[in-house]
């Protein structure tokens, strides 16, 4: 049985706690289930999570960023391969989300309601991907899982956007939901991994990736503006290009730093 480093336990955490739920509410409204029994039922869900990241030991935390730290981090081509791996995957995450609804109402020609559907399959099937990850992982190693997924990617989402069927579709954002498990996870364990100790220094880094990564839906729609959204999904397939491009085969050793745990990533 491999180990799960606290880093990726955390970081898979904070994505189902901050990410997905918001996703469920909208979809949840959107069928006419009420916000009221959509927000209690999360609340349910909650206690089980809470309870498991109160037992994980060692959260990342501490490790205050230094100028100097947060410069010579970003020169350190591990952490800029990390960084840029993480930006990429949300292509076909928040970015796929937020174009989610609009491609089957403009593209596919269905109607609000299936549109809303669409929107409920994804992040259903993604949250429960994420339920299963950290048993995965235990199994399987992180980097070779991100590969496996993104081979993957590469056949089902070309047939998401080919088949005409609206059902077909549907049917086959499950898997791509699915798939999404750990695309978030897994780089920012990586890219805490790369800092070892340094967590302080690691968030600022990611933050700034952050305020570069905010320029892609815009540029994005901007570019669906002038040649249509159906061809613009298609560059969503960069997302696995640079995660295959970007993820190492092996964990490279890094002699420096303390207190560094074993990731699973």
């Amino acid at each position: 049985m491999r180990f799960v480093s606290p880093a990726t336990r955390f970081v898979a955490s904070e994505w189902n706690a901050t990410k997905r739920p918001s996703a469920l509410i909208a979809g949840g409204v959107a069928l006419g289930l009420g916000w009221r029994g959509v927000l209690a039922g999360l609340g349910l869900a909650a206690v089980p999570l809470a309870l498991a990241v109160r037992s994980v030991p060692g959260l990342p935390s501490g490790g205050r960023a230094s100028l100097g730290g947060f410069l010579g981090a970003l020169r350190d081509r591990e952490v800029l391969r990390w960084l840029a791996v993480l930006e990429a995957t949300d292509l076909l995450g928040d970015v796929f989300h937020g174009f989610l609804a609009l491609y089957f109402v403009d593209v596919a020609g269905t109607g609000p309601v299936e549109a809303a559907l669409a929107i409920s399959v994804w992040t259903g099937a993604a949250f429960a991907g994420d339920l299963v990850l950290l048993p995965l992982l235990r199994r399987v190693s992180g980097r070779r899982y991100l590969r496996a997924s993104a081979f993957a990617v590469l056949a089902v989402y070309p047939a998401f956007l080919l088949v005409p069927s609206t059902p077909a579709k549907l049917a086959l954002l499950v898997p791509l939901g699915l798939l999404n498990a750990g695309w978030y996870a897994i780089p920012k364990a990586g890219l805490y991994s790369a800092l070892p100790g340094r967590s302080g220094t690691a968030v600022a880094v990611a933050g700034v990736g952050g305020l570069a990564g905010a320029l892609i839906p815009a540029a994005l729609g901007f570019l669906a503006a002038g040649v249509g959204l159906a061809p613009t999904m298609w560059l969503l397939l960069l997302a696995p290009v640079a995660l295959l491009a970007g993820t190492p085969r092996r964990r490279a050793g890094r002699p420096r730093g303390r207190g560094r745990e074993r990731p699973c990533a």
